[in-house]
């Protein structure tokens, strides 16, 4: 909790050794804000110092749902309008099939009926597979928004198809389950002709920014106080264009949720992987390793598209066991796990889909501890057995690097190893734990059973004797907690 005093009461009771003030901040001699608050200039330069709030690096799991006019023909994926403009040959075909001659995309609108949709039923499924955030489109590239958008007229839910907030009515459903509620919003719009006017000027006017970009977002952050805005659509057009440093800069300073919001890297040409809270980098980002910023990994449990997709066959959903592999080596190497579905027009969540959050709820519900508020260690994947990935919980938390490794001032209270296939004889052996337990002090103890394992050191390798399979309770990957 930040505590905030008048300027003149840094004189009274304070040595130069306790308190110092560096770029208009005050800070404690472990370099933490403490008495005023900086104010960020609309520049990248000072805008990445900004620290990283703690709940996002606490959270680690999300769910994303891409939702709007594209579930209608559920076809593709959600790039069906941009698909079927410029004659996609599957997706003019399907068309030609199925609609008659002169239907336009917009017919799709009243189509979006979500007559089915239950907020509460959605945050509850979410909050059982574990999630501590969820992010929703509130505008794909489509145009289409979600909330009554008062710059896009008769092209969004409020006045075509469902005639509901959506939006507003599952954030009040996500953060009644105690979870922090998010929007990704597209910054461009494939035909939007303001924006197609600034294209064709070279982005030199700036129209559709000023009067369609800044207001729906200012709408949306001042309306639903979002935590998260995960921005998309920015690679036509630099940074510059889309006033990016000048948006962020309101959101820090000034905005309703200037304490606790995150954004993500996608804010212009050269800006993903550069700048932002938290960096996504590409689509499915999974590095495999450690990052020396804090990153995410947004993917898909249908591994071809973002948005619902009625032909989708079983083959291409991720299995719970894929799903883990994800959601464990992300986290092991910084990074948190936003995990994709995508709902149907009628505002159903796909049986499949349900069933693999459900699983995943039920694997965090024993193996969370080794997730939740965790850190990277020393080593993210074992040297020896790549099945296995680190873990660490320490008491600090620093908030300008919290995806590196360990400091040699940090404590930390237990390493965690998480191993993704089972051992045909019942013994783990791992290489990089080994120079860490020669001591002889450490107890490991599997999470979701009682007692501790035996385990011995030979040859620079670790041997942990797991209990039989047929009596431990996780079913798909197993933690192991490694404590003094």
């Amino acid at each position: 909790m930040k505590i905030f005093l008048l300027f003149s009461l840094l004189t009274i009771n304070l040595t130069s050794a306790e308190i110092v003030v560096r770029n208009n901040v005050v800070e404690n001699d472990l370099g933490k804000p403490t008495e005023r608050e900086k104010r960020y200039e609309p520049t990248w330069k000072d805008l990445d110092t900004r620290p990283l709030p703690e709940w996002y690096d606490t959270a680690k799991i999300g769910i994303f749902l891409h939702w709007g006019v594209f579930s209608v023909p559920s076809f593709g994926s959600e790039w069906f309008w941009s698909n079927w403009k410029s004659g996609d040959n599957k997706t003019v075909e399907f068309m030609s099939k199925n609609y008659p001659p002169g239907f336009t995309y917009q017919e799709f609108a009243p189509m979006f009926t979500a007559e089915f949709f239950n907020p509460d039923d959605w945050a509850s499924l979410f909050r059982k597979a574990g999630a501590k955030y969820v992010v929703l489109t509130s505008k794909h590239h489509e145009g289409f928004t979600l909330f009554p958008s008062q710059r896009s007229f008769s092209w969004n839910a409020m006045e075509v198809g469902p005639k509901r907030d959506l939006v507003g009515e599952l954030a009040q459903a996500v953060r009644n389950r105690d979870m922090k509620f998010g929007v990704y919003h597209s910054l461009y719009e494939w035909y939007n002709p303001i924006y197609l006017e600034d294209k064709k000027n070279f982005y030199l006017t700036k129209e559709y920014p000023m009067t369609k970009l800044w207001p729906d977002l200012k709408q949306i952050v001042n309306n639903y106080k979002p935590s998260v805005i995960w921005s998309d659509g920015d690679w036509e057009a630099f940074d510059g264009y889309w006033n990016s440093t000048d948006l962020l800069a309101w959101l820090y300073n000034d905005s309703p949720v200037k304490d606790e919001v995150v954004v993500n890297d996608r804010w212009g040409i050269g800006i993903p992987c550069h700048h932002g809270d938290f960096y996504n980098c590409a689509d499915r980002y999974n590095p495999g390793k450690l990052q020396n910023h804090k990153w995410e990994n947004a993917f898909t449990i249908d591994s071809r598209s973002w948005g619902y997709r009625r032909n989708m066959a079983l083959n291409e959903i991720l299995s719970i066991n894929q799903l883990l592999k994800e959601v464990v080596s992300t986290v092991s190497c910084g990074g948190n796990a936003l995990i994709n579905i995508g709902p149907t027009k009628e505002g159903t969540i796909a049986p499949i889909f349900q069933e693999r959050l459900l699983a995943l709820g039920e694997w965090l519900a024993i193996n969370g501890e080794a997730i939740y508020g965790t850190s990277p260690w020393k080593h993210q994947n074992d040297t020896y057995n790549v099945n296995v990935w680190y873990t660490c919980t320490k008491t600090q938390y620093h908030a300008h690097r919290p995806s590196s490794v360990p400091q040699q001032s940090d404590t930390i209270t237990a390493i965690y190893a998480i191993f993704l296939h089972w051992p045909k004889n019942n013994v783990l052996n791992v290489s990089d734990l080994a120079p860490y337990l020669h001591s002889g002090t450490y107890k490991i103890k599997m999470l979701g059973n009682q007692g501790f394992l035996n385990w011995k050191i030979s040859s620079g390798m670790l041997f942990i004797m797991l209990p039989d399979k047929a009596m431990v309770r996780s079913r798909n990957a197993w933690a192991l907690k490694f404590s003094q």
